[in-house]
């Protein structure tokens, strides 16, 4: 069957349509993306603007257009955390609903950390062990361990690549240099939030296998040396401590636009890199691992994969 998955994120808007059954490898057909950076329509008061709803909607329309045009036999459609904490976010997706006809869900934190923890189980296999997955999102970061396809512990942090930017580096959004004093405050904020979550994920056991996901990983990990994209999905790609300190070193004395210019990195999410790699440091310090194994599925070929067995079941 062809499924098409929208995925409403903080930073981007995507569409991904595969063709899938149970037991077989779900194989991309379109790819399509629109970068709204929903959390910046966010006001103070918590709201997501009228010019950022108006922009999903487009973003809605044209993705269902898509999906029709592709011949999608069903399009799974959710949202992350910019809409879940919008304080008007339910009024703007009944609005989006009416208008469109696409019911979009809400994910909670804990329910991405365990539909990505199933792709990566999947991808890897059963041979990986223990598991443990690390994912920066733009508003959240999600935690998970197991040795089954459900994780025994499942966490979601508010450690966003996005959401730490606009919080403690807003200049980098403007295409300038991290303030240094700005990324220590940063990462004691990192360090404060990931103890617990940190101690949590250590008790469960120590893990046979430590994999990392999202865009965010993938960047550091193409700035400290791993196979570009050009080398395929199934390349192996490795992120280091080391490595990454090496990264951080660089990133903060590079204005944000001139790391926009750089292989692997996108220009739509350069001036995130600073932000993005502290919480990937802070990540991996909490949960005390030399280094990370990058896998290429994520939350939607988890989500691809649970509507799969559901249909199964049924």
């Amino acid at each position: 069957m062809r499924l098409g998955v929208l995925d409403v994120g903080s930073n981007t808007v995507h569409l991904l349509v595969v063709d899938a059954h149970r037991g077989a490898h779900p194989t991309p057909m379109h790819d399509d993306r629109s970068v709204l950076r929903l959390a910046e329509h966010v006001d103070e008061d918590g709201k997501l603007s009228k010019a950022g709803e108006r922009a999903l909607l487009t973003a809605v329309q044209r993705a269902k257009q898509q999906a029709a045009e592709q011949r999608c036999d069903d399009l799974l459609a959710f949202v992350t955390s910019a809409i879940r904490e919008a304080v008007n976010g339910a009024a703007v997706l009944r609005r989006i609903r009416e208008q469109t006809g696409v019911d979009l869900q809400v994910l909670s934190g804990e329910d991405e950390a365990r539909l990505t923890f199933l792709a990566v189980r999947r991808w890897f296999g059963w041979s990986a062990g223990r598991l443990l997955v690390l994912d920066i999102g733009g508003g959240s970061l999600e935690l998970a361990t197991g040795i089954d396809e459900e994780p025994d512990v499942a966490l979601s942090v508010p450690l966003g690549a996005g959401r730490m930017t606009r919080r403690y580096l807003p200049d980098a959004e403007t295409g300038g240099r991290p303030d240094l004093a700005a990324l220590e405050r940063l990462d004691e904020h990192a360090r404060e939030l990931l103890e617990p979550a940190g101690a949590k994920l250590r008790a469960a056991g120590a893990p046979d296998l430590v994999a990392a996901t999202s865009k965010t990983f993938r960047t550091l990990a193409r700035l400290a040396g791993a196979a570009p994209s050009a080398a395929g999905l199934r390349a192996p790609r490795e992120l280091s401590r080391t490595g990454l300190s090496q990264v951080l070193g660089f990133v903060f004395r590079i204005e944000s636009s001139a790391l926009a210019e750089l292989q692997g990195v996108s220009p739509q999410r350069a001036h995130q890199v600073p932000a993005g790699a502290v919480v990937a440091q802070a990540a991996m310090r909490a949960v005390d691992v030399p280094f990370v194994r990058i896998c290429p599925w994520a939350l939607r070929e988890g989500v691809i994969l649970r509507r799969l067995d559901w249909l199964e079941g049924a």
